[in-house]
């Protein structure tokens, strides 16, 4: 079993590059996914969010809009919610290898250089494309304004600096050349364990 790290900044075409490694035969674990399962009505994060935070209960499940909004008034609730959601997510993940029967898991992880996640894999996988098509695709999503994009890329490691610290580099100007490295990334991998 080899566990390829991805990552990749936001609007680079990590997720649609997660799902070309899915049609190569990879399993997926996907961390967005993970927090979103844990959050949902009757998530593992509900109850300890509740016990902290009881107004980011919605429904029962955990409200990321209200979190967010806890998260602007109380400069110490991120570092208390990720002391909550972290271990979670590590649980999460390791379930999924334990049961994961394909032979190359892909872990995708958009912080995992920045929470030093890189050092429990195998090797690393990111998605680059140039800051203009960044732009373009985040903004032509219409979900969040031009300001909550650079908020976000500011907090996230520069992508060159992603891409000079992976070991595979996927380029996703277009699907079809995305497919093609990793096709090229999985061939490699399997190689290599052949070989092993």
């Amino acid at each position: 079993m080899f566990l390829l790290g991805l990552t990749g900044s936001i609007g680079m075409g990590k997720s649609t590059t997660a799902q070309l490694f899915v049609q190569e035969g990879c399993a997926l674990w996907d961390a967005d996914a993970a927090v979103h399962r844990l959050y949902s009505t009757g998530g593992a994060a509900v109850a300890p969010v509740r016990d902290l935070f009881p107004d980011a209960i919605e429904e029962n499940a955990v409200s990321r809009a209200r979190l967010k909004e806890i998260i602007l008034a109380d400069p110490t609730a991120l570092k208390k919610i990720e002391a909550i959601v972290h271990p979670l997510v590590g649980q999460d993940r390791a379930a999924f290898i334990a049961e994961a029967a394909e032979d190359i898991i892909v872990l995708d992880i958009p912080l995992i250089y920045e929470t030093g996640g890189e050092g429990k894999v195998d090797a690393m996988a990111c998605v680059i494309i140039d800051a203009d098509t960044q732009k373009e695709r985040v903004m032509a999503r219409g979900t969040m304004t031009l300001e909550q994009f650079e908020v976000i890329r500011s907090k996230q490691l520069p992508a060159d600096e992603k891409a000079a610290r992976a070991d595979y580099v996927i380029t996703t100007d277009t699907i079809e050349n995305a497919r093609r490295q990793v096709q090229e990334v999985v061939r490699d991998i399997r190689e290599k364990q052949r070989h092993a």
